[in-house]
């Protein structure tokens, strides 16, 4: 558990919430604050420390069913999870019933994970080639015959994730939303932008409530969420019964106690710049550990490691120290690649930074 925000470990914050619970199939989440999906990011790390920021429910990366059939070591090794992740999510994409099917059985073999997603909005092109991810919304028939597939062959609570359409020109979500359901899924996790805008413009969370109130599902909005009072926000329009928040939560993973904060009626501070140095340092040494682990287990040579390690974890550094770090110090961090490097570079900034801010707040003060 990362060392930061102490109050929560002991107040036990972030698990009081005045929001309703999610529940989803018979899986209950106190919290219904869920981290999306993401590709590159949301690894066993960084799925452990949202948890414990108060996320209720994390989710992996996106994982091929295929490669999961064949035995792939490379995709197998997405499955790995710790404990302190759960409850977890897995979400699989493929296009063919039979595929994602098997794939949902090994998957439950495993018994570590709490709910099965399948993927029916990836908006990626090598994805939707193959008939998977968004692509599927072009046939709500075959969506129905995959959800009632997987959710016939297995125990877990199954539910599918999917967007307000492929397009402004080719929505159909009320289509694909009835298929979800009437397949027998537990809960619709749906994305409030078209297929075609990938993660730019506004979201449009009219759609997802309006979706919500067709159904008798829960509906778990996403999309454009960036702050724990957004968030919030969200979760009070009518029938949408918890948020998804993705990009959101790279580099702040207090989003999901800023929200659980608020929840509760509690005043939120942000992370100190200490707190802040902390996570980063707790994030990046977790991951060596498990790379570390997987190298040992694949014989591979543990002298890439920690290099391997800082280059996995730029996409993070730059989200966590993004508005913080000037460019120059931000191009410099990411050619460094040992651990310490980067975390005497990370305390520098930010104690420059802190104490800039200081000098301002204080100028501030004697003018007034």
């Amino acid at each position: 558990m990362p060392p930061a925000r102490k109050e929560i470990q002991k107040k036990g914050g972030c698990r009081k919430t005045l929001s309703p619970p999610l529940s989803i199939g018979a899986l209950a989440i106190p919290i219904p604050f869920v981290l999306a999906p993401m590709a590159g990011y949301t690894d066993s790390t960084f799925r452990a420390l949202c948890r414990a920021c108060g996320c209720g429910l994390v989710f992996t990366e996106i994982i091929s069913a295929a490669g999961i059939v064949f035995r792939n070591p490379r995709t197998l090794a997405y499955l790995h999870s710790v404990p302190e992740e759960r409850p977890l999510a897995v979400q699989i994409y493929d296009a063919s019933p039979a595929i994602l099917t098997e794939a949902a059985q090994v998957i439950e073999s495993i018994g570590r994970f709490d709910l099965l997603d399948i993927n029916c909005g990836c908006p990626v092109p090598k994805i939707m080639r193959k008939g998977g991810g968004a692509a599927l919304m072009n046939d709500p028939e075959k969506i129905y015959r995959i959800v009632k597939s997987v959710s016939e062959a297995i125990s877990l609570p199954v539910t599918v994730k999917t967007r307000i359409g492929l397009s402004p020109e080719h929505a159909g979500i009320s289509e694909v939303a009835q298929a979800v359901e009437e397949g027998g899924a537990s809960a619709l996790f749906l994305h409030a932008r078209f297929a075609s805008v990938g993660h730019s413009g506004p979201a449009d969370w009219e759609a997802v409530e309006r979706i919500a109130g067709e159904r008798t599902i829960p509906v778990i909005g996403n999309g454009g969420v960036t702050t724990g009072s957004a968030a919030i926000e969200l979760l009070r329009r009518a029938g949408i019964a918890g948020v998804m928040i993705g990009r959101g939560a790279i580099g702040n993973p207090w989003i999901f106690e800023e929200a659980a904060h608020l929840s509760a009626g509690r005043i939120y501070t942000p992370p100190t710049a200490k707190e802040r140095s902390e996570m980063i340092a707790q994030h990046l040494r977790s991951l060596y550990t498990v790379m570390e682990k997987e190298d040992v287990r694949r014989k591979r040579s543990r002298r890439r490691t920690e290099p391997a390690t800082c280059h996995r974890f730029r996409g993070h550094l730059v989200k966590y120290l993004h508005g913080v770090a000037k460019a120059r110090s931000g191009k410099r961090l990411l050619a460094l690649e040992s651990i310490e490097s980067i975390l005497f570079a990370v305390d520098e900034i930010l104690q420059v930074t802190s104490q800039n801010q200081d000098c301002n707040a204080k100028m501030k003060t004697a003018q007034s």
